[in-house]
């Protein structure tokens, strides 16, 4: 500390541009850091003496079960690649790494330069997979439109820590993704409901011929069985979780759990309100919701996205053009504005996405609309 003071101190005594090359060492001084300087990028509550994880979950979490199955189908397909832009171990890449070096590129912290690599892979019939951050794959917006989606390339975008992340803050929280791809031709975008669905899509992806982009969560699954051999989903197709006459949550990614347990929680109020995992945003499950409409007349999307141009105005621009007029419509999602600092739950919480705050919007708005 005291030699950097020193060096600043003399930079600002010199005249015209001035650069300070400081080469830095994670964890300098702590032993379990030094160690396992991934593992101490982004840290919960841990024990000071052995650097152990306290009240890790047992249950697998997202970034694991992808980079998990992902290993597994490149056994099985050489021409599976995988991209990443300086997060091998945020992403869930370090073993794709060591198993498939020649397969394994990291690009540094370069976006843009990660998904153009993947579009001219593809070009040559590699099918590139690229894993980065929901919040960091805004820096290769225009890559994804005009190197990969222009050309309809088969290259799929795997974008973690989707939706409200925690305490990294505003400028980590993925609550932009579903906004800045659904416009995008040629793009199919899922989320999935947990991790086996997120298994299961990500075999379906390497099956299609075109762009696909996959949204899930920072964190834990929820601990279901996972399918054995995977199962390809047919695109732009929902899944019902539960039948209601008054209202129908249609949810997508890591809010269906959630509205499944708002639907119980209305339930028990005398109140029948299904729930559907949308799982894809692109191309939207019409016949679906056409069905819905007519069936129940009140829809209530849910999303951990903004609620400008997400999923819920997809939704609302299909009833639109639908001339479905009749149906009743409650967009539930982040708002216009970043999100502070704070655990996941908690921001969940303060946001009224949580099964109590959920089911508190749907009865109200069942209330004022639905039938009595």
């Amino acid at each position: 500390l005291g030699l950097m003071c020193e060096v600043f101190r003399q930079a600002k005594n010199l005249s015209g541009p001035v650069i300070i090359h400081t080469l830095t060492h994670k964890g300098k001084g702590y032993l379990p850091a030094e160690c396992n300087a991934d593992k101490f990028h982004g840290v919960g509550p841990f024990c000071v003496e052995t650097g152990d994880l306290i009240n890790k979950s047992d249950r697998p979490s997202y970034t694991k079960v992808f980079g998990d199955t992902l290993l597994n189908l490149a056994g099985e397909n050489n021409k599976i690649v995988a991209i990443t832009a300086a997060m091998p171990e945020g992403t869930g890449l370090k073993k794709f790494a060591a198993k498939y070096p020649a397969r394994f590129f990291d690009v540094g912290i370069a976006e843009q330069h990660a998904v153009t690599l993947a579009a001219g892979m593809a070009t040559q019939g590699y099918r590139p997979v690229v894993a980065l951050y929901s919040t960091f794959g805004q820096r290769a917006y225009d890559q994804i439109i005009h190197d990969v989606c222009l050309q309809n390339l088969p290259v799929i975008l795997a974008l973690d820590r989707a939706g409200i992340v925690g305490e990294d803050g505003p400028t980590h929280h993925g609550l932009f993704d579903i906004s800045y791809l659904r416009h995008i031709p040629n793009l199919t975008i899922m989320a999935p409901k947990d991790e086996n669905e997120l298994r299961n899509m990500l075999f379906t992806a390497l099956a299609m011929n075109s762009p696909v982009a996959i949204r899930y969560p920072r964190g834990a699954g929820l601990g279901v069985s996972l399918d054995f051999p995977l199962q390809k989903i047919t695109v732009g197709e929902g899944e019902e979780i539960s039948g209601g006459h008054q209202a129908v949550f249609a949810a997508i990614g890591a809010m269906v759990d959630k509205c499944r347990q708002a639907g119980e929680i209305l339930k028990n109020k005398g109140l029948a309100v299904g729930v559907v995992n949308m799982r894809f945003i692109k191309p939207l499950d019409k016949n679906l919701l056409r069905r819905i409409a007519r069936e129940v007349g009140i829809i209530i999307t849910v999303e951990d996205n903004v609620l400008a141009g997400g999923f819920g105005s997809a939704v609302s621009e299909f009833l639109h053009d639908q001339a479905l007029n009749w149906v009743k419509l409650q967009r539930l999602g982040l708002p216009d504005k970043f999100i502070t600092q704070g655990s996941r739950p908690e921001l969940l919480a303060r946001n009224g996405l949580t099964a109590e705050g959920l089911a508190a919007a749907a009865e109200a708005f069942i209330n004022q609309y639905g039938v009595k």
